[in-house]
């Protein structure tokens, strides 16, 4: 029996040491993959200039901070803060951790006076959303005054000072992290103060990758966030059939936060022109062996496809249109084949690339190309030609516009 139990020890004595050696964490490692992602970075970061984050800054912090990496979770996070240091959503990983930050929140806050105001509701996918709390003015978060948790947030190479890096932090912020609350402490238009719990309210879910309605004769097609998925366009088909014979079509564009790709939009666009048409504008910059930058530039078209819809069309948009979301807004007024209408939208820049680790399984994106509306517009800083401002939660101000706009077209 002894014999037995040292024997058990021993093996256990094994296989602690092993899961100690799988467990622990390679600094080498992550110093290669460091470099690698600066580097990456420095070449293929089309927005890099633009930032105004030193890499020199970016190489001593976070190279200082290697030593105290403990775990993967950690090692996931160090990489998270050095692209959020860009203070770009486009820029991620494509994976994370119970401590990392979402990618959005239900609220949208913007800077008035340097003082953080809600100016959007995710008002078409909450359920129960029944305070009014546009134009709140946000006092705390989770306890912690604005400037301090700003002053908190894990970044520390960017400019804080800047009202566009603090503008993007505070909504990082309220994105928060997975496994902490987002509890708001806000002063309301009517000097009331209240606590409100981000995490209590609820969202909409939809299985199906598109829905459609027809009221009085306008034809509703609603993007459930599939602009991603390539059925979406045999589906988009299917509904269309049924709203050829209304008077105008209403695409609403708000729920595609998690954006898409291109052939999807493509498809969609092609069933509303007659002859090739331009939609947007590329622009990358090259250099080859040390050798001079050059632009490169060119407009991508699209091609007509099955029948075509002849009938006005309103887009609506807002802050949760993202990335092909945006490109198919700026896409189908490039083709002067619809009307825009709503808020800014979620200002995702660029053309992405997947860009793989040495040493990790997972990867992260960057921007490689600039994105423009034909008429010269970056994608980013595109504003809906019809503008609407939110100023309630208490009906769909978007849509009644967009209504409104068709019935005084086809009158």
């Amino acid at each position: 029996m002894k014999k037995h139990i040292l024997i058990f020890a021993i093996i256990l004595l094994n296989f602690s040491s092993v899961f100690s050696q799988k467990s622990e964490i390679n600094h080498s490692q992550i110093k290669e993959d460091l470099y690698q992602m600066l580097n990456d970075i420095s070449q293929y970061y089309v927005y890099q200039k633009d930032k105004n984050v030193d890499l020199n800054c970016l190489l001593e912090y976070y190279n200082s901070q290697i030593p105290n990496i403990k775990s993967e979770e950690e090692t996931v996070l160090f990489f998270e803060y050095l692209l959020d240091e860009f203070h770009d959503s486009h820029l991620m990983l494509n994976t994370n951790r119970n401590s990392s930050f979402r990618l959005h929140s239900p609220v949208y806050v913007t800077l008035k006076n340097g003082q953080p105001v809600i100016s959007n509701v995710w008002l078409t996918q909450l359920e129960n959303i029944e305070q009014e709390i546009i134009g709140a003015e946000i006092l705390k978060i989770n306890g912690i005054d604005f400037d301090k948790a700003i002053e908190q947030f894990p970044t520390h190479c960017n400019d804080k000072s800047s009202e566009k890096v603090r503008e993007w932090i505070i909504n990082k912020i309220l994105a928060g992290r997975y496994n902490q609350p987002r509890i708001l402490t806000l002063k309301l238009a009517n000097d009331d103060t209240i606590e409100f719990d981000l995490d209590k309210l609820k969202f909409k879910q939809s299985s199906e990758l598109i829905t459609s309605t027809i009221e009085d004769n306008i034809g509703i097609i609603r993007l459930n966030n599939s602009l991603g998925n390539n059925s979406l366009i045999n589906e988009f088909d299917k509904a269309f059939e049924k709203l050829m014979n209304t008077k105008g079509l209403i695409i609403d564009l708000r729920n595609t936060v998690g954006g898409g790709n291109s052939y999807v939009a493509r498809g969609i666009m092609g069933r509303f022109i007659d002859e090739p048409k331009p939609y947007q504008k590329h622009q990358v910059f090259e250099k080859y062996d040390g050798n001079t930058i050059v632009e490169r530039s060119w407009i991508e078209y699209v091609s007509p496809r099955g029948e075509i819809y002849q009938k006005p069309v309103v887009m609506l948009v807002g802050r949760w249109t993202g990335s092909m979301g945006e490109g198919l807004a700026i896409g189908f007024e490039g083709m002067e084949r619809a009307t825009i209408i709503g808020s800014e939208m979620q200002r995702l820049a660029g053309e992405m690339n997947g860009f793989p680790f040495k040493h990790r399984n997972y990867s992260y994106r960057l921007s490689v190309a600039k994105l423009y509306h034909v008429n010269g517009t970056p994608r980013e800083k595109y504003i809906p030609t019809n503008f609407i401002a939110q100023t309630t939660i208490k009906k769909d101000e978007i849509l009644e516009n967009g209504i409104e706009l068709i019935n005084n077209q086809t009158k």
